[in-house]
């Protein structure tokens, strides 16, 4: 129990693939999949305690909201109106704030071997955002070998809105040391520049012969150059990339969802495909994991021991009329989805 409400874990499957959520966060706790021995290995980071996700400040495996990445400063103006949020990232505002949706307890409302919605009713003035939002956000293992996550929010006003989820990767088994030796693809062939405070600048720049080029799979060490300035100003990648949006998703005819990034681990053979509706995708290579912090079942994460892939609205569109716009107008609907395919490859 936290706060009078109760706090439950769902174990999810399907023939394939298995995950269990909590209720706290929306966390992922852990997610089984098949390598290429067809052996099943826990591929997300996380911790064994609710204690531990309280105090946790890596966002393991959570929902993100209200607002998704960074605010500069922690104001944006709406309608004329400017709001105030709170500078929890140095002098900046970072997913929600002091307590986002990382932190709140998510009311379960369905429930079935493969899929469970919940829901969470976001305060107007809570972290001083405006509008009572409404938020639902519905996990599915598909029968392809999937985890397909739909938000879907509505507000009584005008308000921002950039929900994602943060899990930390390592298609070794979430144990197994870095991640420097995956290989990713990201479709996209710009991406938005940051300053030394991790902000975007505001720039749509190509990829092209910079350490953001992974329109090849690529191994993640193979561009990790300090020397350049964006590695520099990241501290390793923590960056959003345009997305193409041009491969579209197989499951659903129709749908809007385009595939994002591919991530490939060699050793187990895993391959990871992630589809969005989303405009955006933040590659973040886990650059503060450090010290080692203590994970679930005695693991230790290291640097670089799980990477993000957070499908998202551009950080800091609040501030840049010409990146897509996460204004969500009362009355109207918000809904996005990502599917995580599993797949494995040989080399």
């Amino acid at each position: 129990m936290l706060n009078t409400k109760e706090v439950k874990t769902f174990a999810l499957s399907n023939d394939r693939i298995a995950c269990r959520i909590t209720n706290y966060g929306g966390i992922i706790l852990s997610l089984s999949v098949p390598d290429k021995s067809g052996l099943c290995g826990d591929v997300v980071l996380g911790y064994d305690t609710v204690s531990e996700y309280e105090t946790d400040t890596f966002y393991l495996g959570a929902i993100i909201g209200r607002y998704a990445n960074r605010i500069e400063k922690g104001r944006f103006c709406l309608d004329g109106i400017r709001y105030e949020l709170a500078q929890n990232d140095g002098p900046n505002h970072l997913h929600g704030g002091g307590r986002g949706f990382d932190k709140v307890i998510w009311t379960p409302v369905a429930v079935s071997k493969n899929q469970l919605k919940l829901e969470y009713i976001s305060a107007d003035k809570e972290e001083n955002y405006p509008g009572r939002l409404y938020v639902q956000v519905t996990y599915t293992l598909t029968d392809h070998n999937e985890l397909r996550i739909d938000y879907w929010a509505v507000s009584d006003q005008d308000t921002i809105v950039n929900l994602t989820n943060h899990a930390y990767f390592n298609l070794k088994g979430h144990d197994q040391g870095d991640i420097l030796d995956h290989r990713l693809r990201i479709h996209a062939d710009f991406y938005t520049p940051i300053d030394d405070q991790t902000i975007p600048t505001g720039e749509i720049a190509t990829v092209a012969q910079t350490p953001m080029d992974f329109r090849k799979l690529a191994a993640i060490k193979d561009n990790l150059d300090f020397n350049r300035p964006q590695i520099k100003n990241g501290s390793g990648f923590d960056h959003n990339w345009v997305l193409n949006r041009k491969v579209a998703y197989d499951g659903e005819p129709g749908s809007k969802l385009y595939l994002a990034a591919e991530l490939h681990e060699p050793t187990s053979g895993r391959l990871m495909e992630v589809y969005t509706t989303k405009p955006g995708i933040q590659f973040y290579s886990g650059n503060f994991l450090k010290g080692p912090v203590a994970g679930k079942n005695g693991a230790g994460y290291g640097l670089h021991s799980g990477l993000c892939l957070e499908t998202q609205h551009f950080p800091n569109s609040p501030n840049y009329s010409h990146f897509p716009s996460p204004v969500l107008r009362a009355g109207t609907v918000y809904s996005h989805t990502t599917v995580y395919r599993f797949k494995v490859k040989s080399e």
